[in-house]
């Protein structure tokens, strides 16, 4: 198969999105196409994430063989090995694209002039346009592969956040802290778990995947008592990694690393000192979605995870680029609903419904 993908930013660094396409390397036709806002980075990083979801794309279809295409002479150089990976931005981005090229049997990396990759290049300007909430002169939907099962009936998530614990009572980041509900997140998670088992298409039958968590395995077999299924866990949906934030409000981190913490606010491509940035959530996430996809396509299931996560999940369901990370609110045992068709197509269905807390 054929690998096209490209990236840009409008300022260098500023607004930035890419785009990919698979082509198949006998006929030419388009496999999949890949397009997304990705905030605030610059043209290397957002190469760099054409690259990766380029990628992914073709694993996911089942590639062996791939020959990549780039505009991009600097990320062609650096994963052919003949230049390094100097700048820190980049180096977990190349670290991920050659995770991705050790899963295949063979591929080839060639530079290609810009007037060659417009497809990708095309791609990467409509994710910027969108994320800038400009329309397309022209409807160029992003085409998905098929997934493994789907057969055209979308596969639907039913999103729940686990219940309260003394950490998010008190306001702080937990990521990978491992705290147990209170006695009011176990209400909490026994009512939510109520209200998803009256749902259309749930029954003992309904797989349960969490995060594995103690928060969430608490309140996924909260859900599974009430439905009567099997709980399975997934790490990909675990919550960020806050790193040495862990365990600190907003405010005593802000005390902590005041730069650092200002731009982590504003930049989803920051990561917390010793931990993991937004934009390395959303990328785990997307494929874990997957993942869900092809093990489950066209079925119902519940998935119970952490605020990141669930708005990630969202934000692929709506096709918007990380600002909606900043300005989405997720309360504690919300339910939200979102489903992802075979063609690409999503439809965001339900977000943050408490009302089985009232």
């Amino acid at each position: 198969m054929i690998v096209e993908a490209d990236g840009g930013s409008r300022g260098n660094p500023g607004p930035a999105g890419y785009g990919a396409v698979v082509f198949d390397a006998a006929t030419g036709a388009v496999l999949a196409e890949r397009a997304e806002g990705i905030g605030r980075a610059t043209n290397n990083v957002a190469e760099y994430m054409g690259l990766i979801a380029g990628l992914e794309a073709a694993a996911e279809i089942g590639a062996d063989t791939v020959s990549v295409r780039m505009d991009s002479k600097l990320v062609v150089e650096q994963m052919c090995g003949r230049w390094q990976v100097k700048h820190p931005s980049m180096q977990p981005l190349a670290q991920r694209a050659r995770e991705l090229v050790r899963g295949f049997q063979r591929v080839e990396f060639d530079w290609i002039a810009r007037a060659k990759n417009t497809h990708a290049d095309r791609l990467a300007n409509e994710a910027m346009d969108r994320q800038a909430g400009i329309e397309p002169k022209v409807a160029q939907p992003v085409k998905a592969p098929s997934w493994t099962g789907a057969q055209g009936e979308p596969t639907r998530l039913l999103l729940v956040r686990h219940g309260q614990t003394a950490m998010s009572a008190e306001r702080r980041y937990s990521g990978r802290v491992d705290v147990p509900l209170t006695e009011l997140g176990e209400a909490q998670a026994e009512a939510a778990a109520s209200r998803v088992a009256k749902l259309d298409h749930v029954d003992a039958a309904t797989p349960i995947v969490t995060s594995p968590l103690a928060r969430t395995l608490a309140t996924a077999r909260a859900v599974a008592a009430a439905t009567g299924g099997e709980v399975t866990t997934h790490e990909g949906l675990i919550e960020t990694d806050f790193g040495d934030w862990d365990g600190l409000t907003f405010a005593e981190a802000s005390a902590r690393d005041p730069q650092l913490h200002t731009q982590w606010l504003s930049d989803t491509s920051v990561a917390a000192p010793n931990g993991e940035s937004m934009d390395a959530v959303h990328r785990r996430v997307r494929r874990t979605r997957d993942d869900l996809i092809t093990k489950f396509g066209g079925k119902t299931l519940i998935v119970v995870s952490h605020v990141t996560p669930i708005k990630s999940l969202l934000r692929m369901g709506l096709d918007v680029g990380p600002s909606l990370l900043f300005r989405l609110h997720l309360d504690l045992a919300s339910l939200s609903i979102v489903e992802f068709y075979p063609d690409g197509n999503a439809s965001v269905r339900l977000v943050n419904d408490t009302s089985h807390l009232a």
